[in-house]
């Protein structure tokens, strides 16, 4: 009896772990699928939607190993080129992510003329496929082109669900997924009042977008600060290393274990400040 309730008790406590030891393959895939379709949006934000994630994860390992190299070649420390490493394998990232936000701020203030647009359009009595496909004459200059990919699209396949989704995925931004979703909306349910709601629309992303920016000119010191107090001791550290007897003092252990420190601290004050200076982002609910 004993050995039975062991058992009954071992297999109770297999099957209570089963969902974390033994997941199914499409939860074993979930997260690498997640973080691939985020670097995807990143990359269509940035307007680089072309780039398969393959080949950019392959161009920041291959950044990632150059400057360790040059950062080892230059000052003869191991530590340093470790970091190197690092630092090269997010630069690509980082820099993604620096075109996705200024194309981001770019945008912000034209998506209240795309409203106004759509809204002459609607009642000017056209239909919405074509409202949207004149977006790529009659919108704003920076915007045609992706507007002229849905008209072509829209106009090979005919299918206006379709092209929209597209659509949002090359934009890649929160403000365009709730224009394009009301669009939907007014397509599938009919929208009787959609002009209203556009114009309700155009008038709170005119406000977002002067609040935004008065806060983001204000703030731009936080950022600036940043930057520079974590740049600077590095650059420091690396013309120290240039010197014959601090690249024999920084190769030692105890050298080591100072860079790696003085790398977590750098991370953790950087983060710190940025997170003191960042304004809460629109996510993407329509993905």
């Amino acid at each position: 009896m004993t050995f039975l309730l062991g058992c009954l008790l071992a297999a109770g406590v297999l099957l209570t772990a089963s969902p974390w030891l033994f997941p199914a393959k499409d939860e074993r895939t979930r997260p690498t699928a997640r973080r691939s379709g985020r670097l995807h949006s990143a990359l269509a934000g940035a307007g680089l939607a072309a780039v398969p994630v393959p080949v950019f994860l392959a161009l920041s390992i291959l950044a990632g190993v150059f400057v360790a190299a040059l950062a080892f070649a230059l000052t003869g420390v191991l530590a340093l080129g470790l970091c190197g490493a690092v630092l090269g394998g997010l630069l690509p990232v980082l820099l993604v992510r620096w075109r996705a936000r200024a194309k981001r701020m770019a945008h912000r203030a034209l998506w209240p003329d795309v409203v106004d647009h759509l809204v002459g359009s609607v009642r000017s009595g056209l239909a919405l496929p074509d409202a949207v496909a004149s977006l790529s004459r009659t919108g704003p200059e920076m915007l045609r082109e992706e507007f002229a990919g849905f008209e072509r699209d829209y106009r090979s396949t005919g299918s206006f669900s379709g092209s929209l989704d597209r659509l949002k995925d090359h934009l890649a931004d929160p403000v365009p997924d709730r224009i394009i979703e009301t669009l939907r909306m007014a397509r599938e349910v009919g929208g009787a009042d959609l002009a209203t709601v556009l114009r309700s629309l155009s008038a709170y992303l005119r406000s977002d977008h002067a609040i935004r920016s008065e806060v983001e000119a204000r703030q731009s010191w936080i950022k600036s600060a940043a930057k520079l107090g974590v740049a600077a001791p590095w650059l420091i550290l690396l013309l120290l290393s240039t010197r014959p007897e601090a690249s024999v003092a920084y190769n030692s252990p105890g050298g080591a274990v100072l860079i790696a420190v003085g790398a977590a601290v750098s991370v953790i004050a950087y983060r710190i400040m940025l997170a003191l200076g960042r304004l809460p982002q629109e996510r993407r609910w329509f993905t």
